[in-house]
């Protein structure tokens, strides 16, 4: 449903703006950084983050802004009130037990995924994954899932003109190349991840399907390339996420 101009807060939405100009790579922003990320002006972003500060969702030492552990009470109490998490979280649990390795379920925001559910055997990346956190769409297993579900329209105007972000030496960066791999993903029904978030990282993802067949979430194991080559991924660790695929998809109305 449409909500009319004069029903907004402004203030609330340059608020979140600025809150979401913090990510893993920009975790410690002056006034200038945050304006510039959030499109605000300077006088409008310094007003946000000392609001922020105030009301202890920011540290502030004199010069440059973090965002504090009460941050995570906006995102918990949303995914607290998502059944989706509740629903998957035993069956990542029991999915980690049985394979000895790490397995996430994420869903698409914008062009970035967003992790609502992890089971953590070891950790497989540089930065601690965990509900939250989010990641690029178009170099992961679960963002290219997600992509793939969508029209091709959709999943075009989401990468854009490209070039893409590079995060590794592997990473596919021509939107050409992505839509491609999303062809082929289409074909065979799940996606692998060679080194393209992070060197060192191999992961495979297939999608979460309700009863109806809509595709709701993505989700993955991940490994170290050290102890499986793309091969045997597949042998290995697809089966056991089909498995659970099958069972999710008549649990999820």
């Amino acid at each position: 449903m449409a909500i009319a101009e004069r029903d907004m807060m402004s203030g609330l939405s340059k608020g979140l703006a600025v809150i979401e100009t913090f990510s893993a790579e920009r975790p410690r922003q002056s006034i200038a950084e945050v304006a510039a990320a959030s499109g605000l002006d300077r006088a409008t972003a310094r007003r946000c983050l000392l609001t922020l500060a105030h009301q202890g969702y920011a540290d502030w030492d004199g010069k440059f802004f973090t965002l504090t552990p009460r941050v995570l009470r906006l995102g918990t109490a949303c995914l607290a009130t998502m059944p989706l998490p509740q629903i998957v979280q035993p069956f990542l649990d029991a999915l980690s037990d049985q394979i000895g390795e790490s397995s996430s379920v994420s869903i698409l925001d914008g062009a970035e995924i967003v992790y609502v559910a992890r089971a953590a055997q070891q950790k497989v990346m540089s930065i601690a994954l965990m509900p939250g956190s989010r990641l690029p769409a178009h170099c992961t297993s679960m963002g290219r899932v997600l992509l793939a579900a969508l029209p091709e329209a959709a999943a075009r105007a989401l990468l854009g003109p490209g070039p893409l972000a590079a995060r590794t030496p592997l990473t596919l960066t021509e939107p050409e190349a992505v839509m491609a791999a999303l062809t082929r993903i289409r074909a065979e029904g799940h996606a692998l991840n060679d080194q393209e978030i992070e060197t060192g990282l191999r992961s495979i993802a297939v999608p979460v399907q309700d009863a109806r067949g809509r595709v709701v979430a993505a989700m993955n194991i991940g490994v170290s390339a050290a102890r499986a080559t793309p091969d045997e991924m597949r042998a290995r660790f697809l089966p056991a996420l089909q498995g659970v695929q099958d069972s999710l998809r008549k649990m999820l109305r």
